[in-house]
């Protein structure tokens, strides 16, 4: 069974980590890279808004998908 809660405060602390303990290690890794990015592209503004949206997402997946396939 996948947690909601852990998915995202996964994310939380690294983002793309929720992802990838929900089994999407290749949208992790993205996330990961895209976080990132975005962080050091504009001086942190953008990096928190992508670090928050990664995950809000791993929530929601693990909500929507709660059994392991």
């Amino acid at each position: 069974m996948r947690e909601p809660l852990l998915a995202g405060i996964l994310s939380l602390l690294i983002p793309g980590i929720g992802q990838i303990y929900n089994g999407r290690i290749l949208i992790g890794i993205i996330w990961l890279v895209l976080t990132g990015v975005s962080w050091i592209g504009s001086a942190g503004l953008l990096g928190w808004v992508v670090h928050l949206i990664a995950a809000w997402c791993a929530y929601s997946y693990a909500k929507d998908n709660p059994v392991r396939s």
